[in-house]
């Protein structure tokens, strides 16, 4: 049985990705839980702060239904840029599980290739209004067909931060999730960890010309960095270490066995993609094939993934940064299965 330290180490080992953290949890947590992990193995570069991408898309959901806002209510109810575009009427709801009908991405950050700013307005508007050819005019009840966009997210982060007076979603993602966790000096935006005396280390990521070499201490995701710079948007710009982000999986596997994520996790029709969260794939998931049908969880673009499997109890996850020096490299693809059932079969095996 390999531990998360033995795991972490094989990753950097065999040149999946030059940095690694990996761990398991085992157990519900109270929804205010700080202190150590009850039941746990972390490993690996377990002090570093990792850019976890995508797996900033449950934080911002989980702080979504922590603000109570009604997900059934219009985008436009929030946004007045909003307002005119196709996704003026679209529900938060659609916008988290993806079936608002939006394009996957927009290039918002264009203009700094040009040495110009980004138009926040604009930039809003062109998101909101970036309806694909195939999903013409109100959305039906359950929405278009899923179709994984960044786009609802940062729409949706916008919408949260207004709501809460918030200057952006990671400030909203520390006050409603990081900080009753007890993890916002470990889990964080760059400016809100610095608030805190938090200046590292962070995991290199993407060697980027037009960004002056290679990101450190600052959000990979181009459209992240233009709009919300040091801070963080509703689907990329938290940083984390392994055991923050095993903490924030604890909670919600609390939330899930409690029933106040219930929305969040259930079932859609039409692919596994839920409301913050995804599913696991009847085959070929890079979940792997130990943890069970109800699986959820999510994984980021750097090399980032958070697991979590309701009926053993059982969080894992693996933190890396793939993307350094180059996102095409992709020797993740191909770990990811296999360390995410070491990891399982660690965590089960601790009860023997």
């Amino acid at each position: 049985m390999m531990t998360a330290a033995q795991l972490a180490e094989r990753i950097v080992r065999e040149g999946v990705a030059p940095m690694a953290a990996a761990g398991w949890a085992r157990g519900a947590a109270p929804a205010d839980r700080a202190g150590p992990l009850p039941r746990a193995d972390v490993g690996g570069s377990t002090d570093v702060l990792f850019d976890l991408a995508s797996v900033t898309k449950p934080m911002m959901a989980v702080a979504l239904a922590r603000a109570h806002i009604d997900p059934s209510r219009p985008l436009g109810a929030w946004i007045p840029e909003a307002r005119g575009t196709a996704s003026e009427c679209v529900s938060l709801e659609l916008l988290l599980s993806h079936r608002a009908g939006l394009d996957a991405h927009r290039t918002l950050w264009a203009p700094l290739l040009r040495g110009e700013p980004v138009d926040g307005a604009a930039a809003l508007r062109e998101a909101a209004d970036a309806r694909r050819t195939d999903a013409r005019g109100d959305p039906p009840a359950g929405g278009f067909p899923p179709l994984y966009s960044d786009l609802g997210y940062l729409l949706a982060g916008v919408a949260l931060a207004r709501e809460v007076g918030a200057q952006d979603a990671g400030e909203a993602i520390a006050r409603l999730v990081l900080e009753p966790l007890g993890i916002a000096d470990r889990a964080g935006t760059v400016r809100d960890l610095a608030a805190r005396g938090v200046r590292g280390p962070f995991a290199p990521t993407e060697t980027v010309a037009w960004r002056g070499g290679p990101i450190v201490g600052a959000v990979h995701d181009e459209n992240a960095w233009a709009l919300t710079g040091l801070g963080g948007s509703g689907h990329a710009g938290i940083f984390g270490t392994v055991d923050a982000v095993l903490t924030f999986g604890l909670a919600v596997l609390d939330g899930i066995r409690t029933g106040e994520l219930e929305w969040l996790v259930r079932e859609r029709p039409g692919g596994t993609l839920r409301a913050g969260f995804d599913g696991k794939s009847p085959e070929g998931s890079s979940a792997g094939t130990r943890m069970g049908p109800r699986t959820v969880g999510h994984l980021g673009f750097t090399g980032t993934s958070l697991w979590i499997d309701p009926d053993a109890g059982v969080v894992v996850s693996l933190l890396t940064n793939r993307v350094n020096p180059t996102r095409e490299h992709l020797a993740i693809r191909a770990a990811r299965p296999w360390a995410h059932d070491a990891l399982f079969e660690a965590a089960v095996g601790s009860q023997r």
